[in-house]
């Protein structure tokens, strides 16, 4: 336990002594002490005494980098939820968000109620974002002014751009538009943005050509630091590899990094192809293309309601949508396209089966949550019928949990070398609700429970590598990632016989076991597994800016 010593006459603000070093390079742990002073670590050594404000005894326990999120939505919540319960308590230091294409900024606007709309189903319900920022420097700042428990390392999606540019109109992007569209990038990386993300198998992603992409993401290279493409790639499912051949084609051409998110073959046919597309990417960089990807340890995702639906549904938004959800011929062409598998982008319902498809948030309708779609739509002769009656009356505010995936197909792409630990999760707290993917408090000590100290998917060294030195460098936090003298003191430690995910999918609100202190830019935020009300969180820039 913690022991506070009264005394301004030490060397160090918090000293962690005895612990099991595992320093985030892959390297076999060391035995020691980690000494913190002014949010750095100064110093890493055998016995430094106890001259300090702060005293951790971590004997039996791991020392660890933080844990860095390289795929999270936590910038869609974390102004109402400012201390990041579910984030913290498994770890995390920082979260990379603005992924899948969908970032909070920039904002047109004419068009920012499409944004807010298509939003909705992951905001906070009740809480007033304000919607006052109109770049992504302004949403830093408003951040900044709110104080923050973690970390927050923004990217700018490309969907968010496209909505600020011309809505969900899917024709090509005429030369002006395409102009006005890189210059709202090049703002955003000039505010600090750390890349540029797509969401290829959402509206309006899903209407850019591979074209458009390459032609936005040779921006990045305008710029003289790293900056990395990060993709949800345009088909998991029966176009996996082809959706990854893109990827790979968009940063080879661009000259950028990628990284291909939740990397995963979803639906029980297309089971296997992860070891096909893993080749692929060996093949890729070792002709120079720096591509990689990140994996979530659960074989459910999560996504917006109307991702149910046909891409084209979607044009002109989710108001569109459900207007033409009433039209009996546009409800039968739906039904035709998802029953002859003839639907671009993902097809869920034949993928999972309405029995695989939970309702996991519903701020309009609760009593939905938790309950799969078959149950939802069991009155219904025609579940079909039943969905399209069902999507209006909520208004299309929904998300869902999918159970599409194979164990064994998630440990092929987590054991890859090629590959990190991401969560797909936004930060939230019991005082939300909902029931979210069980991944939102515990992707990270599910990793260390179940695949290393259980299964042995990974050694320890291993995983903790995946989660902090790996993301850290595809990113280019260059002074985070690793438990290094002069790197800042972002430091999570735990009991690796102990740290277990408590969360599930029918009561997700619970924190892990085994996280006994989380330390960010050198402040406690986690003592004993509780949350210490401290917010020294940052909003992280590249070095340049």
């Amino acid at each position: 336990m913690g022991v506070n010593l009264r005394t301004s006459d030490h060397e160090y603000d918090i000293l962690i002594k005895n612990g099991f070093i595992v320093d985030g390079s892959g390297a076999p742990y060391l035995k020691g002490d980690v000494g913190i002073k002014d949010g750095r670590i100064v110093r890493i050594g055998l016995d430094l005494g106890r001259h300090a404000a702060k005293v951790i005894d971590a004997k039996g326990l791991v020392v660890a980098p933080g844990f860095i999120d390289i795929h999270s939505h936590a910038d869609l919540t974390i102004l109402a939820v400012p201390h990041a319960d579910s984030t913290v308590s498994q770890g995390v230091t920082t979260a990379v968000g603005g992924n899948c294409g969908l970032s909070m900024a920039p904002l047109n606007p004419k068009t920012s109620a499409l944004l807010k709309e298509y939003l909705s189903p992951f905001l906070v319900p009740g809480y007033d974002y304000g919607w006052d920022w109109r770049t992504l420097g302004d949403f830093h700042r408003k951040l900044e002014e709110r104080k923050i428990a973690i970390n927050l390392a923004l990217l700018v999606g490309h969907g968010t751009l496209r909505i600020a540019v011309k809505g969900f109109d899917p024709s090509p992007l005429t030369k002006e538009e395409m102009d006005e569209m890189k210059a709202l990038l090049r703002q955003s990386i000039l505010d600090g943005a750390w890349g540029l993300s797509t969401g290829l198998i959402y509206p309006p992603g899903s209407y850019a050509s591979t074209g458009e992409i390459i032609e936005l993401t040779k921006v990045l290279k305008e710029f003289p630091v790293r900056l990395t493409y990060l993709s949800h790639i345009r088909n998991e499912g029966k176009y996996l590899i082809e959706a990854v051949e893109e990827a790979i084609e968009i940063g080879e051409k661009a000259g950028v990094p990628v990284q291909i998110s939740h990397h995963k073959a979803s639906g029980r046919s297309n089971w296997g192809k992860t070891s096909a597309t893993l080749r692929l990417m060996e093949r890729a960089r070792s002709r120079g293309v720096e591509v990689s990807c990140d994996v979530y340890p659960y074989i459910a995702g999560s996504t917006t309601i109307m991702s149910l639906l046909p891409n084209w549904v979607l044009e002109g938004g989710v108001e569109k949508a459900l207007e033409r959800l009433k039209d009996p011929e546009m409800r039968r062409r739906i039904k035709e396209e998802v029953e002859e598998d003839r639907v671009k982008g993902e097809n869920w319902i034949k993928g999972c089966g309405w029995e695989g498809i939970y309702v996991s948030s519903c701020p309009v309708a609760p009593e939905y949550e938790g309950k799969s779609l078959k149950e939802i739509l069991s009155g219904h002769s025609d579940l079909y019928e039943g969905l399209f009656d069902w999507l209006i009356k909520i208004g299309g505010k929904a998300s869902m949990i999918l159970f599409f995936g194979d164990e064994e197909d998630m440990e092929t792409v987590l054991r890859h070398p090629l590959s990190c630990v991401g969560s797909d999760s936004w930060t939230t707290s019991p005082k939300v609700g909902g029931r979210p993917h069980p991944r939102a408090y515990g992707t990270f000590p599910r990793v260390l429970g179940r695949y290393v100290r259980e299964k042995k998917v990974l050694s320890l060294e291993e995983a903790v590598m995946k989660m902090t030195l790996i993301p850290a460098s595809k990113l280019g936090l260059w002074d985070r990632g690793l438990v290094r003298e002069g790197f800042k003191a972002d430091i999570v430690v735990f009991d690796p016989n102990t740290i277990t995910d408590n969360a599930t999918y029918t009561d997700p609100h619970q924190r892990p076991s085994g996280i006994r202190y989380v330390i960010v830019n050198g402040e406690v935020v986690v003592e004993e597994g509780g949350l210490t009300g401290k917010l020294p969180g940052r909003v992280l820039k590249p070095h340049a800016f």
